[in-house]
């Protein structure tokens, strides 16, 4: 580990290697990190600390966040009080942080709070010698480096630390340029090219989730065209969507569609672990009628950065561009908790969210009789009419499927009278691939076909049957 000299240099974010596809190494682009692969690793003793400006803080989310990264959280300080411009905690509270640091053997301070530079320059200043300190969102990037498995997730993590670096990085510049504080955060003499390069390699890595984009939005089309639904499962991290995509997914052979969909999966990892799901997973669930593309992608969490949202917004796509969105809420916690995650989902999709929503109310199987009609009155305006599973069990999730085909876009109904042919059988088939058939009946060389199916689809069947017989629909 670095010295407290060196802290704030340090963002502490995995390093990819050839994985950054040609760009300089993490180690040389990062406004002078002087951080190497095996430095950050997640593992250590860590303390945990919050201030508010009221009320009592809380300390839980904080942890388990740490603990996600591989720390052991071995205490915590909390304070009640206005920020401190130069410590973000007031100057004795940092004085008993370093204190519990000494007391503990702990090797990281975690600060649960949005601290600056300069904050956390100062607070590590006061910690013992080799102690790190790291705030809420580094913590944050660095379970997302370790997280990341595909080349989309890489470049998202990859975006979001270097713009997370980049007002850091100008105010090293501000600073070189007015020769104050020379060596600030253990850089030496500041080269102002840093802050070019950053910026240089934010254009190239959106450059290349762009294209990436274009083609999984191809892709999307591809499947609606093909007849499928997209349904997408969201909903704040830990919340049980892995496990009720498992409850909902049919077994899909990947194998022959592996080069053409390296998002369609066998399965969806599911650990009680924050954010187990980084990238997206995408299954065919297993419906009566309709058939349907399931996705599972990133957890939302409470006071995200805006640019943390939008480094990850080629994820988010998967949601904002859905037929229908599954908003899956943890219904085990306490009412005040599931309504504050309620409020920081929808506050994530809003902006951008077409599709309709429904909530689903998971892990029901841990709530006691009654609780379940208290949190449906308590939470009917955030949530109305939400849907109660266990993913775990199994539970209600055959309602669920029900409600799935009920609230998607609505089908067209279609009668076609065709000639028997090879090709009217061809046509047949097609529809059975991409339609929901209710009648197929031979009589006088003819087939009857009535058939339910998007409305794309419907227009599809009519044209192919048009090139077989005029006048053969009715």
């Amino acid at each position: 580990m670095t010295g407290s000299a060196d802290r704030e240099a340090s963002t502490g974010r995995p390093e990819r290697g050839a994985e950054d596809g040609g760009r300089a190494a993490a180690g040389d682009r990062r406004a002078g990190d002087g951080r190497t692969d095996g430095d950050r690793t997640g593992d250590g003793r860590a303390i945990v600390a919050k201030r508010v400006d009221a009320g009592d803080a809380d300390l839980t989310e904080i942890s388990r966040l740490a603990e996600a990264a591989g720390y052991e959280v071995v205490g915590g300080l909390t304070q009640t009080r206005t920020e401190d411009a130069a410590f973000m905690f007031g100057e004795g509270k940092v004085a008993e942080l370093r204190d519990l640091v000494r007391e503990r053997d702990a090797d990281c301070v975690v600060i649960d709070n949005d601290v600056g530079p300069y904050q956390t320059f100062n607070i590590g200043g006061k910690m013992p010698e080799g102690v790190e300190v790291i705030d809420r969102f580094t913590l944050i990037l660095e379970i997302f480096g370790q997280r990341a498995n595909t080349r989309k997730a890489q470049l998202q993590v990859e975006l979001a630390e270097l713009r997370y670096e980049l007002p850091r990085a100008e105010a090293k510049a501000s600073l070189a340029k007015r020769d104050e504080r020379p060596g600030f955060m253990g850089l030496g003499e500041y080269d102002e090219s840093v802050e070019r390069d950053i910026k240089r390699q934010i254009s190239e890595i959106r450059d290349e989730l762009e294209s990436i984009a274009e083609k999984e939005q191809a892709r999307r089309e591809q499947r609606r065209d093909s007849g499928f639904d997209l349904v997408a499962l969201a909903g704040y991290t830990n919340a049980g969507k892995s496990t009720l995509m498992r409850q909902l997914a049919a077994e899909l052979d990947v194998d022959e569609n592996e080069d053409r969909h390296p998002d369609l999966a066998r399965t969806a990892e599911s650990e009680d672990m924050l954010f187990t799901t980084l990238g997206t997973t995408t299954r065919r669930a297993e419906m009566e009628k309709r058939d349907v593309l399931l996705t599972d992608t990133v957890g939302f969490i409470a006071d995200l950065p805006h640019w943390l949202v939008e480094s990850f917004e080629s994820t988010l796509d998967s949601v904002y561009r859905a037929d229908l969105v599954l908003l899956v809420v943890d219904a085990s916690e306490p009412v005040p908790e599931m309504r504050e995650k309620l409020v920081t989902s929808h506050d994530t999709l809003y902006e951008r969210n077409e599709a309709p929503i429904v909530t689903v109310f998971n892990k029901i199987d841990r709530l006691d009789p009654g609780e379940l009609a208290d949190k449906r009155a308590a939470l009917s305006g955030l949530a109305p009419d939400p849907v109660a599973v266990s993913a775990r069990t199994g539970a209600g999730v055959a309602e669920l499927r029900d409600r799935v085909e009920a609230e998607l876009p609505e089908w067209e109904h279609e009668r076609l009278m065709l000639p028997v042919s090879d090709d009217a059988m061809s046509l047949v088939s097609w529809v059975h691939d991409h339609a929901h058939v209710d009648e197929e009946t031979y009589a006088d060389e003819h087939v009857t076909l009535a058939f339910e199916a998007k409305p794309s689809i419907v227009s599809r069947a009519r044209s192919k049957a048009a090139e077989l017989a005029p006048a053969s629909s009715t």
